[in-house]
């Protein structure tokens, strides 16, 4: 079969659901003979009875990175340069093969807030006056003349809301921003610029090695900092919806190494997060292999009622589909509920794949689509071939025509109507719990036994109140007491609905004479300048500021653990009380112990609610029958007192999020910034590493590498480094949020001369494989079975001695120990990382035994060169009687073939046998090469 007979012959079929055509057009289009066989277009086009069968390679048209998890990535990319000169090759051939972009959101901390210093600078490992330099000139404030507005009490910076919530407006650079009472350019605040100054010091080393990527690999381009997120950036400038390339046009579809670049398949591009080890494959060329998924089309029908937010209806929405089950799969969106749903809608609910464990949720492209895009500055001619193109390939999906729907594997109905206001909490985000629900949902989680629901706090302790001194006045914190309180980068900031909610009601709570006790750590931090703008022009931003909610910077903040240190006040109390505290915050994770530390638990909420309840200051409150405060009268005023009504909200968005902003964010991206612009990197072919550096290491990956691969190994003698339980995540894996003081990672950094102000967080360091691998399993609340309680500790057998997790795996390395991990089920489910699987790799492990897999990440498990082994179906180690005491031996056949059956023997003498979780022919030989570094670094030299 030929491509275009191929072509014409599969986008016939309506019966294919629109995210199989796309897969089949790659195939056809990609179809080489070798990558991409012949076999493989067919067996797309058999989808119906070959799905979950057969693996197919899938090749998207661009990649897309993000700082923390796309810097190992390039870091490869330079150490695999180093490597192929070594073994005699031409370092220059290594580059990425398609378009590559890299969003640097993640490296911003929050230093200031509050349009107050409330924290010292923690300027982490770079110099601040040489970043200083690169600062732009802060404008001062000048007073500017009334022009008539009937809200206008003089100059911009006088009036009462002026001089109590000081510098409230904000901007992003190179455009204007309007003050809201007198429609003229005004500053941008002091608390921008100060986040920015020291974001710039702290990573100068990172965004340092980034220029220098993107002058010396060809198809890489940096989004610098203080842009946007990567999800964002990549819906509002990046996503093409149809390339265009010489004279072939082809449908947009992207893979990266975050997971939520699901956000895109709201806008009808293909897209998912693989992870650095399977993008890094991506971007030289080399295809991403799936199994041919099952496609559960989800039919919405009904109407929302006009209290649900959009935030509410994804989260019925993901617990629906976590019921159900769609692990693995994909999910298709059909019916007359679609139409109602605007894209921001959309690509919120399509973020959420992570959350019910979907690879994807794809919207078809529509007319709602196509309006989204012209609204946002898609040049209308491409809008009209776009059109032209995807109707004649059928992959448009006309709203009034629905005789001609996909066949699915599955079909579920959501009905919108049945949907309420609601949370998600306190420690899992398919945790949904009805608004209604709340007060009684967390005094029964007070109750329950410690889990993912419980708390166990005795009954005559759950009252218990904790008096604090905060800035001259006296506060009572209790379980249940609010301490952060944010509306953060991702999930929910690409929606202006929700977004222009919470200023309304951040309005409508100011005027009422409502506060936001000062304690809590509030926060607001916009997936892009686009959501600065249309806050400003709205008029709500500064009713935001005054409640603390005053931008600190683009990027993502607390959502990964980059949250300001709370008041030692408040930590001594929690501690005292031994309080269960929560926080609040309109993101997509909220597992216990991410946020901080000291806070248990962790609730997903709409912008509009994160704001009530830190007015509240409490999450033990009955909203429908108790009040948030009262105003200065002392009248009581309650949630629906302040609510602002859908028609509100739209009326705000259809008048302020306009074209203009879209282009200024383009603009703004295209120009730079001038502490980017300002920045100096080499330009060498090979990176000039610092030995002295503590950011950015040539990783020892390839340390033993040889032109040919060796022959398997047995494993013989492992000692178990870890004994774990059921859904251990990648969050307990690896590395992420703050260094702690007594970690193995901290004792690395003061050894070479660090203070702990310089530490940083382990994201800004994933460029460093010395930091990383001793910030494995260093999560607090890992809980290793060998410990008996949550802690990163384990046990070295042959001493006895309880230690850090990496101390124990170094001491087992020097005795050439190998080790492996036991472990339950849905092992390594949550956000995929590449350091979940390098750093157990570095730390010695051979092979990992678990009853399943996130499957995300047991593909991680093999791009590395580690083993995931598999128990029987109804077996496990408790059923087999393993302490994990004993030493483990296996061998390979030298013959492997994916899903074999290998016999593990125990020192204790029990025989057992398990399955290696290799699922084809693909995976083996990256096995047998060690993983899939060493073998694309082969093929180069």
């Amino acid at each position: 079969m030929d491509a275009p007979s191929a072509v014409i012959f599969s986008l016939e079929s309506d019966v294919l659901p629109y995210s199989i055509r796309v897969l089949l057009e790659a195939a056809v289009r990609n179809c080489d003979g070798f990558l991409m066989k012949k076999e493989d277009v067919m067996n797309i086009l058999d989808w119906k009875t070959k799905q979950s069968n057969v693996e197919v390679p899938f090749f998207p048209a661009r990649v897309l990175l993000q700082d923390f998890t796309g810097i190992p990535a390039m870091v490869d990319f330079a150490a695999m340069r180093e490597a192929v000169k070594i073994l005699g090759g031409d370092p220059k051939k290594v580059h990425p093969a398609c378009p590559t972009d890299l969003t640097v959101d993640h490296s911003l901390q929050i230093d200031f807030n509050k349009c107050a210093i409330q924290n010292a600078p923690n300027p982490g490992g770079g110099d601040l006056q040489k970043a200083g330099k690169l600062s732009p000139l802060r404008v001062q404030p000048k007073k500017l003349p009334c022009r008539g507005q009937a809200t206008c009490r003089g100059s911009c910076d006088s009036g009462e809301l002026g001089r109590n919530s000081g510098k409230f407006s904000s901007q992003i650079e190179n455009t204007p921003i309007l003050c809201p009472f007198h429609l003229q350019p005004v500053p941008e605040p002091e608390t921008v610029l100060k986040n920015q100054e020291v974001e710039f010091g702290r990573n100068r080393e990172r965004l340092q090695f980034f220029k220098w990527s993107s002058r010396v690999f060809k198809n890489v381009a940096v989004i610098p900092p203080g842009t946007g997120m990567a999800h964002q950036v990549n819906l509002e400038y990046l996503s093409r919806v149809v390339f265009e390339e010489k004279d072939l046009l082809f449908p947009d579809s992207v893979v990266g190494t975050d997971s939520h670049i699901t956000m895109v398949n709201g806008l009808g591009i293909l897209g998912w997060g693989v992870g650095g080890i399977e993008t890094e494959a991506v971007m030289l060329g080399l295809p991403v292999s799936l199994t041919l998924p099952e496609v559960v089309g989800c039919e919405l029908t009904g109407s929302s009622n006009p209290f649900v937010t959009s935030i509410d209806v994804v989260l019925g929405i993901t617990k629906h589909l976590r019921q159900v089950g769609v692990a693995g799969k994909f999910v298709e969106f059909f019916g007359s509920g679609v139409s109602q749903l605007s894209i921001v809608d959309r690509t919120t609910i399509a973020n959420m794949c992570p959350e019910y464990g979907a690879i994807l949720s794809f919207f078809p492209v529509d007319n709602v689509t196509l309006k989204h895009l012209e609204h946002t500055g898609f040049d209308k001619a491409k809008l009209e071939s776009m059109e032209a193109y995807l109707k004649a390939v059928k992959l448009f999906r006309n709203e009034q025509d629905n005789s001609g729907e996909p066949e699915y594997s599955q079909v579920i109905q959501i009905n919108l109507n049945s949907i309420v206001p609601s949370v998600s909490g306190p420690k899992r985000p398919q945790d949904r719990v009805a608004l209604t629900d709340m007060k009684s949902d967390f005094q029964a989680c007070l109750n329950e036994k410690v889990g993912f629901k419980g708390f166990q706090i005795a009954a005559e302790k759950q009252n218990d109140i904790v008096s604090i001194h905060y800035e001259g006045s006296e506060y009572k914190l209790s379980h249940g007491s609010v301490v952060i309180a944010a509306v953060i980068s991702c999930t929910n900031n690409c929606n202006p609905s929700v977004m222009l909610a919470a200023g309304l009601l951040a309005k409508k709570a100011v005027e009422a004479g409502l506060q936001v006790k000062p304690y809590i750590r509030t926060s607001l931090s916009p997936g892009s300048g686009m959501v600065t703008h249309y806050l400003s022009s709205s008029g709500v931003l500064p009713y935001l500021s005054k409640l603390g909610f005053e931008i600190i910077g683009y990027g993502c903040s607390t959502c990964v653990g980059n949250t300001a240190p709370l008041s030692e006040a408040v930590l001594n109390a929690v501690k005292q009380g031994d309080l269960v505290t929560c926080g609040v915050l309109s993101g997509n994770k909220n597992f216990e112990g991410r946020l901080c530390d000291c806070v248990r638990a962790n609730y997903l909420a709409s912008p509009p609610l994160v704001v009530a309840y830190a007015i509240a200051g409490t999450v033990n409150i009955d909203f429908q029958t108790e009040p948030l405060g009262t105003d200065p009268t002392g009248k009581n005023i309650y949630l629906h007192d302040i609510w602002p009504s859908r028609e509100e909200v739209h009326q705000i968005e259809e008048e302020h999020v306009v074209l203009s902003m879209f282009k200024a964010l383009k603009e703004k991206i295209e120009m730079g910034n001038k502490r980017w612009n300002s920045l100096e990197a080499p330009d060498s072919v090979l990176f000039p590493w610092d030995l002295k550096s503590t950011y950015i290491r040539c990783p020892s990956f390839f340390d033993k590498l040889t032109k040919e691969p060796v022959a398997l190994q047995p494993i013989e003698n492992a000692h178990v480094l870890l004994y774990l339980g059921d859904s251990v995540t990648t969050d307990h894996i690896s590395p992420a949020g703050s260094i702690a003081r007594s970690s193995a990672a901290a004792k690395y950094l003061t050894n070479r001369g660090l203070t702990p102000r310089e530490f940083n967080s382990y994201g800004a360091r994933r460029g460093n494989d010395a930091v990383m691998t001793r910030g494995t399993f260093a999560n607090i609340k890992l809980f290793n079975k060998f410990i008996g309680k949550p802690a990163p500790k384990t046990i070295h057998f042959p001493s006895g001695q309880t230690l850090d997790v990496f101390e124990a795996a170094e001491l087992y390395q020097k005795e050439g120990i190998p080790l492996i991990i036991l472990a339950g089920k849905k092992y390594g489910s949550g956000n995929s990382r590449d350091w979940a699987a390098k750093g157990p790799y570095l730390l010695g492990v051979k092979a990992v035994l678990a009853e399943s897999y996130e499957k995300i990440h047991k593909d991680h498990l093999v791009g590395i060169g580690i083993a995931p082994l598999q128990f029987l179906p109804g077996e496990s180690a408790d059923s087999l009687g393993l302490s994990g005491r004993e030493t483990f031996s296996l061998t390979f056949p030298e013959e492997l073939s994916p899903g074999v059956v290998l016999n593990i023997k125990t020192s204790t003498g029990k025989v057992f046998s398990v399955i290696a979780s290799f699922e084809n022919d693909v995976e083996i030989t990256l096995y047998k090469h060690g993983g899939l570094l060493n073998f694309v670094a082969r093929k180069f030299s």
